[in-house]
């Protein structure tokens, strides 16, 4: 799977902690699905399930159609949370390729 775009998503939803105008939180939650989406396909073709389905929720979560409403704290956590499984996911495909 691709991850040149992984680093891009994480900058993005690390800067979700600081106060940005609310059209940078539309366009975070409509790249965030999309990216996950397509997470989530890529997974599927590599049989990786559990991966999948973290991806598809995680597209779920962030989609901007139905909005969950978690509050300012919560988000900022949930942001941060996916921004270091992100990196943890980036460093065990890296291993992965290695062996």
């Amino acid at each position: 799977m691709n991850t040149s775009l992984r680093p891009i998503l994480i900058v993005m939803l690390l800067l979700c902690l600081a106060p940005m105008p609310y059209g940078y939180y539309e366009i975070v939650r409509v790249v965030a699905m999309v990216f996950f989406g397509a997470m989530a396909y890529g997974y599927h073709k590599a049989k990786k399930d559990s991966l999948m389905v973290m991806s598809g929720v995680l597209a779920v979560l962030f989609q901007p159609f139905c909005k969950i409403a978690l509050g300012r704290t919560m988000w900022n956590i949930i942001d941060v949370a996916v921004a270091a499984l992100l990196i943890v996911i980036i460093v065990k495909e890296r291993k992965e390729k290695e062996v």
